[in-house]
């Protein structure tokens, strides 16, 4: 008879080892479900994974790419992680990386045409402010009223898409458009834009930020005060209690920089890779940053290296797409796989298995 048995502690070797286990399940499960809709399962992981890096005829194409991609992942992940430490769930990023995007292209749009090179450091404010106000919604209705942050920022997620079409067909519509929704390209103008640094590479100034990002929480984590806040309210809100941390302070900081690094990721990506505000501008950045902040542990090197493969994901994701004709919602299906199997295989870091009797002795 298999049954578990309650860990007196947390194992560190399974909480290291199960990310790897959960991505060989994912590209086990994810083969599968390929041979199912009738392809060779080698040739697309091959595709996801492989092709994208090392393959002549595209890694051109698809390196620059990664980091373009991981940027935004990584950026987002690391500002969720400091409040799933503390139990706060912020589960809205995704609205607001979108109201970040707005604030700070509405900025960029308002001073157009000027040349001042003032006129982005102004944007990437605005974006950061954008996202830290709208998450800052859920962040008092939990301190005032006690409501379910989960559920609210969940929702404000809808009102920030449908703000965005609105925005994109009337507000921000760019007038020489001729009526195709849509702003300017903010990417053309070079006072608004967010250009590589290093030609070729895919870096920017946003890949940058999440690599700051990365750093300094790190830091915080483990020599700032706050950092150790974080980590007691997570593991022991009890202990964290009788120690003196104040609850509302550290809702209303985690979910506001969660929500700040979120409207930046999303100033970054309008005035770089996506160039405009547009109905269709959000990818799902915002959700597929909770899977990387899973995989990564809610550690910021972690996080760095999940983001990294997140981004591979959809980067092969779009080749195999485009080479072997699979549905994109396999794709997504196959990126959601890493969460599900994660979850699953965590259990491993609290309980083991045992063969035998259940019963007590």
């Amino acid at each position: 008879m298999i049954h578990l048995e309650k860990r007196a502690e947390p194992s560190k070797t399974w909480t290291a080892f199960t990310p790897v286990l959960a991505v060989i399940l994912t590209m086990i499960a994810g083969g599968l479900m390929f041979a199912a809709l009738g392809k060779d399962p080698f040739e697309a992981l091959r595709t996801i994974f492989y092709d994208p890096l090392f393959s002549e005829q595209f890694s051109a194409y698809s390196r620059p790419q990664l980091l373009v991609k991981a940027g935004p992942l990584i950026l987002i992940a690391i500002g969720l992680s400091l409040g799933f430490r503390a139990g706060i769930w912020n589960i809205g990023a995704e609205g607001q990386y979108i109201i970040g995007a707005i604030c700070g292209a509405a900025v960029g749009l308002a001073l157009y045409p000027s040349q001042s090179w003032l006129i982005y450091p102004v944007m990437i404010l605005a974006g950061a402010f954008g996202g830290w106000a709208w998450a800052m919604i859920p962040a008092i209705l939990k301190t005032r009223f006690n409501t379910n942050e989960i559920l609210v920022s969940l929702l404000l997620v809808y009102v920030a898409e449908q703000l965005l079409a609105s925005m994109a067909l009337s507000t921000l519509r760019n007038p020489e458009g001729n009526g195709f929704p849509g702003s300017r390209n903010l990417s053309q103008h070079w006072a608004t834009s967010n250009p590589e640094l290093i030609s070729g590479t895919g870096m920017h100034i946003g890949v940058l930020f999440g690599f700051i990002a990365v750093i300094m929480a790190y830091i915080m984590l483990n020599k700032h005060m706050l950092g150790f806040q974080i980590r007691l309210t997570g593991e022991s809100p009890r202990a964290a209690q009788f120690a003196g941390v104040n609850p509302t302070r550290l809702i209303l900081i985690c979910l506001g920089t969660s929500g700040a690094l979120a409207g930046l990721a999303g100033l970054f990506e309008v005035s770089g890779p996506a160039g405009q505000v547009s109905i269709d501008f959000n990818v799902g950045y915002g959700f597929t940053a909770i899977i990387v902040a899973f995989l990564g542990r809610l550690h910021p090197v972690g996080i760095l290296l999940a983001g990294l493969l997140m981004a591979l994901t959809y980067i092969g994701g779009e080749l195999a797409q485009f080479m072997l004709g699979l549905p994109g919602a396999s794709i997504q299906a196959f990126q959601g796989m890493l969460l599900f199997f994660l979850l699953g295989v965590d259990v491993l870091t609290n309980f083991r298995i045992r063969i035998g009797h259940g019963g007590k002795k």
